[in-house]
């Protein structure tokens, strides 16, 4: 971060603004607008300029700048075309320790203003740290479109009742749960349908409810974060992030995601690393269930998709069993994640009519599965968790009957900017693996599917000399 950003209280406070033309006039209205007490200096003024300080009676000193001009301010402003007369308000301004802002000049500006959405008492603004100016107006542009007049209305209907919302509803907690509930409810349909008199009897009926029933329970979300990219959550992925007091998240969930949590929602980790001690199942459960039980509203953040090999139908089973309210979120799954990232067709006409996803994780489940359906054709298989198992998959796949020259490819956080892709056949797998040291989190994906990938996505090439590959493929056919 370039800039510490801030909201400036000018209300009756002194303001020097250097230069009388247009741009200082556009100046001048955003300090006038803020309740600046407005001098000018400046040889002339522009007429926009001029009946801008008549009427909020503001002083024009008509004259050239002076140094000591920036005496007795707290802000200082230069908007003139000459670069000269800008630095030296800005060695004036900075003798004095006073903050000051040139127009279209980053080294003479010691702050710079944001573009900005304003719908008071609402402000949002937006800046690049000057790099990008044009880019912020842009994004300012789309914002305006985005946002209703009608926050500026809702903003200062929750101004009016800050104070005795704080009264009746003294936890923390519990007052940032009713204000949600204010911003993303009724209170707010009537604002919108300009309905003031309405909004003000829903917001003290929510308010009266609140106060009962001020230690109710709290909710769960059990959310898909995807397999790593932070572009690729759902917007209600998003939403709940913003919510949630506490983000329970395992091992998969990237730092960028975990990034678009509520600055100050507490982070509690609860990864499972393969051989590797970790939290029980049984044990996360349990933490949900109380969590919740005491009024907390908890975001449960999992790779991937919460239903596909993530226990998220264990841990919506526990919180139902509570009888506490659970929401599901669903995610982009890894497989679909990840076989997009590498440029790889889940299913084509010519190759594939089915898609199999597989957990590899554990000898137990290795054993359970059905290896002679497995090892049909013209099906993708997509194995999760199985970087451990890749010597005993390639050897019962091919002694159920799929070809040891059948596609294959690894990919290697997905999605990710790391993301490694490798590509060979069924025979080659372990090598491979070993070859380039494959580590978790990877998909494999077995299928003719992995001979088709777009051909402007790189990927590693095998690092092993193809006579070595062929004796790789003969030593595991007669396995």
């Amino acid at each position: 971060m370039d800039y510490f950003p801030a909201f400036l209280n000018l209300a009756d406070r002194p303001c020097l603004l250097v230069g009388g033309g247009e741009i200082a006039a556009r100046k001048a209205r955003l300090l006038l607008a803020a309740g600046a007490r407005l001098t000018v200096v400046a040889p002339a003024l522009d007429e926009a300029l001029a009946g801008q300080l008549a009427n909020h009676r503001g002083t024009h000193i008509a004259r050239e700048f002076d140094a000591g001009d920036v005496d007795g301010h707290w802000l200082v402003v230069s908007a003139t075309d000459d670069p000269g007369v800008q630095r030296r308000v800005a060695d004036a301004a900075n003798r004095a320790r006073i903050f000051c802002n040139a127009v279209d000049s980053l080294p003479d500006s010691s702050y710079i203003t944001p573009a900005i959405v304003d719908r008071g008492p609402l402000v949002i603004g937006i800046s690049t740290g000057g790099a990008a100016p044009v880019l912020a107006r842009i994004i300012r542009t789309r914002l305006e479109a985005l946002l209703p007049a009608s926050l500026g209305r809702l903003a200062a209907l929750a101004s009016r009742w800050r104070e005795a919302v704080g009264a009746a509803l003294p936890e923390l907690a519990v007052r940032r749960r009713f204000w949600e509930r204010v911003f993303d409810g009724p209170v707010a349909a009537a604002v919108e349908a300009n309905d003031t008199a309405g909004a003000e009897r829903e917001l003290s009926a929510a308010l009266t409810a609140a106060g009962a029933g001020a230690s109710g329970r709290g909710q769960a979300w059990l959310v898909g974060a995807g397999p790593g990219d932070p572009g690729l959550l759902t917007l209600r992925a998003l939403q709940v992030l913003g919510r949630a007091d506490v983000i329970v998240h395992d091992r998969l969930v990237s730092a960028d995601v975990l990034d678009l949590a509520r600055r100050d929602a507490e982070r509690i980790a609860v990864g499972k690393t393969p051989g590797a001690a970790s939290c029980a199942q049984e044990d996360i459960n349990a933490l949900l269930v109380e969590l919740v039980a005491s009024g907390r509203r908890v975001c449960r953040l999992k790779g991937g998709d919460p239903f596909v090999f993530g226990r998220g139908g264990e841990e919506a089973a526990a919180l139902a069993a509570a009888g506490l309210p659970c929401e599901i979120v669903p995610g982009i799954t890894a497989a679909v994640g990840c076989a997009a990232s590498a440029g790889i067709p889940l299913t084509h006409r010519d190759a594939a009519q089915s898609v199999v996803l597989v957990t590899g994780h554990g000898k137990a489940s290795v054993d359970r599965l059905d290896w002679a359906s497995l090892a049909r054709d013209r099906q993708t298989l997509a194995f999760y968790m199985a970087v451990r198992r890749f010597t005993e998959l390639m050897q019962n796949l091919i002694r159920h009957g799929r070809p040891a020259d059948t596609p294959v490819a690894i990919v290697e956080n997905g999605t990710r900017p790391e993301q490694r892709v490798v590509t060979g056949r069924l025979g080659q797998l372990a090598v491979l693996a070993e070859a380039h040291r494959i580590a978790s989190p990877a998909m494999l994906f077995v299928g003719e599917v992995a001979g088709l990938r777009i051909a402007n996505i790189p990927a590693a090439e095998p690092p092993v000399a193809p006579a070595d590959m062929k004796s790789a493929i003969q030593t595991v056919q007669v396995v």
